[in-house]
């Protein structure tokens, strides 16, 4: 029997316009593909590429724990691999962000010995910085999961962009909540404005999955955070308050150490 392996891809944001050559050629020459890829759209894309795909989509369900469906997914994935077929699975974006059945069927792969590896794809984050139009590398970006966010009290700096994501569900713990609450956005405001004005303006993110569409883009006040519009797909973007200013200890330890360089 023939040696099982696993690649694990990504379909990008975008409907087919972010696939990428290589993603899609492990699609398409795959034994079997295994999709998570959200919208019938996105979907109808993906079994177009081969004819033997599988949806994991109906792992999903309100009386089931997320765990329980990861844990489900990667047992599919796997069992697939372990009876020697070439196997892909296809993930929403890309397949290394936010995204558990993924990372673990790679490793749980290479652990029982079989050749497994995951290729890179857009992400959220990468629209982010193309559509709002800031350079993390000149200001400094922070990205938290917005419960891990909230719970752990994370340390921040609020001198650089801050990104949250999965901002719907921010609070639960239980991975059993699918659907979006004001409440929980306003938890998160009242988090933020710890440390920001209540007049911040802020932005409620979401990317465009369709080649002729926009990005949803919504800035308004920290303080009114609870009254924007937010899908599973949201992602919070919270601005500088404000230029980071120089170290005069740290510029006098630069000139210290380098002199002469």
């Amino acid at each position: 029997m023939a040696r099982g392996s696993l690649v694990v891809v990504g379909t990008g944001i975008k409907i087919a316009n972010q696939c990428t050559i290589e993603a899609r050629h492990h699609i398409e020459t795959a034994d079997i593909v295994f999709e998570v890829v959200g919208d019938k759209l996105a979907q109808n894309f993906v079994h177009s590429l081969n004819a033997n795909v599988v949806s994991l989509q109906h792992l999903y369900g309100h009386d089931t724990a997320r765990s329980d469906t990861y844990e489900a997914m990667i047992g599919t994935i796997l069992g697939a691999v372990r009876e020697g077929k070439r196997v892909c699975a296809a993930f929403y974006g890309h397949p290394g962000v936010y995204v558990y059945p993924s990372h673990e069927s790679v490793k749980r792969a290479r652990a029982e010995g079989f050749a497994a590896e995951m290729l890179p794809a857009v992400s959220a984050d990468a629209c982010v910085f193309a559509d709002l139009g800031f350079d993390p590398g000149w200001i400094g970006c922070q990205s938290f999961e917005a419960t891990d966010f909230v719970v752990n009290e994370r340390r921040f700096d609020p001198h650089a962009v801050l990104m949250l994501w999965q901002i719907a569900l921010v609070g639960d713990r239980t991975l059993r909540v699918f659907e979006s609450d004001p409440r929980r956005i306003a938890l998160l405001a009242e988090v933020l404005m710890e440390e920001y004005p209540p007049d911040h303006l802020v932005t409620v993110y979401c990317a465009a999955t369709l080649p002729i569409g926009a990005a949803q883009v919504e800035t308004l006040p920290l303080r009114r955070l609870a009254e924007a519009r937010v899908t599973q797909e949201s992602t919070l973007i919270v601005p500088p308050l404000g230029a980071v200013q120089p170290s005069a200890k740290r510029l006098a330890l630069v000139e210290e150490r380098l002199a002469g360089l």
